[in-house]
């Protein structure tokens, strides 16, 4: 059986890889919760806990994740609420064969509630993240496209044989019309800006709130893409409901950066592109032990029932009429 990377990443690699950045730990370790990457809480001598983080080796190159580094940097000197890497730029990462893994402060916060003010609140803060955003475009980092969320991973899918038998011919129609549709949403918006630098992956597990303040986490996802990108998971519930919260959110957005209201139209796009995604991620690490023991419902015959099904009902979600500004 092969070993995983991850299989070489002990307390002993951890604590060892951490003290020859120059911090000197304690002995503590604390694994976090984490998938992708491997995080850990580590004690230092005489100094509060540090956070390693050592990222999932030929995921991203080094210009990915300077890049990534850079953008954090540019917003923390912008006064925005994020956790800057230790170190400063070009010095925040560091090599531990076959690892890059960087250090941070240890910051704490509680999830948000997303009331109508929070949201409010939410919105400013992606407003001026987005607004430090369009200063310039990434070089290195990867952009949001139908291509690479949609068509690639529905091929890794067929390809790999995760897809059950008697459900492929279903899967390959219902996908066939699903990226048919989201082509054409896309060229529908083709005066927005794609090319935004983005968090990504802003959901509220990527969302602490401190003292009233707004901190947010884990750019690890940081692409180029449309506004609305991080934006359209901060709304929940039925059509009204989302409505009122948009409205909240993109009060609050308008103070900093100026929506443009055509990308309404992307957000079952994105929403679909998002759930193919997932299942082709969960997919693409099935050989990482940690998955199967912390996924075990995937790849059942249920499991892809239940995921056609979802895209099915994303195939009518995405002839709906788009949310509205008003």
């Amino acid at each position: 059986m092969n070993q995983h990377p991850y299989d070489q990443l002990g307390p002993e690699r951890v604590l060892d890889a951490v003290d020859h950045t120059g911090f000197i730990s304690d002995g503590r370790l604390l694994a976090l919760n984490s998938y992708e990457n491997r995080v850990y809480q580590v004690g230092i001598e005489d100094g509060q806990p540090l956070v390693a983080k050592f990222y999932r080796p030929e995921r991203w190159s080094r210009e990915q994740l300077d890049e990534e580094h850079a953008f954090v940097y540019e917003l923390h000197d912008a006064e925005l609420g994020v956790v800057a890497p230790l170190g400063g730029p070009g010095q925040s990462l560091h090599w531990s064969d076959p690892f890059w893994f960087t250090l941070f402060e240890r910051r704490g916060g509680r999830s948000p509630e997303l009331d109508f003010d929070t949201l409010e609140l939410l919105g400013t803060a992606v407003g001026r993240l987005h607004a430090v955003g369009a200063r310039q475009q990434f070089a290195h980092r990867e952009a949001l496209t139908v291509a690479g969320f949609g068509e690639l991973s529905a091929q890794l899918l067929l390809r790999d044989g995760f897809i059950p038998p008697d459900l492929r011919i279903a899967y390959e129609s219902l996908v066939r019309d699903l990226l048919q549709r989201m082509h054409l949403r896309w060229k529908e918006c083709s005066g927005v800006n794609f090319k935004l630098r983005l968090h990504g992956d802003l959901h509220v597990g990527n969302i602490l709130m401190r003292d009233d303040q707004v901190l947010l986490v884990d750019f690890d996802d940081c692409r180029s893409g449309p506004a609305i990108q991080d934006l359209w998971m901060l709304l929940s519930g039925e059509r009204e409901q989302r409505q009122a919260q948009l409205s909240a959110v993109i009060e609050g957005y308008s103070m900093f950066h100026e929506f443009d209201a055509r990308e309404l139209t992307l957000i079952e796009t994105l929403r679909t592109l998002r759930l193919m995604h997932y299942s082709a991620w969960l997919a693409r690490r099935w050989n990482d032990p940690a998955f199967p023991r912390s996924f075990p419902w995937f790849n059942t015959p249920r499991y892809w029932s239940e995921h056609i099904l979802e895209l099915r009902e994303q195939l009518a979600a995405l002839d709906e009429p788009a949310l509205r500004l008003y």
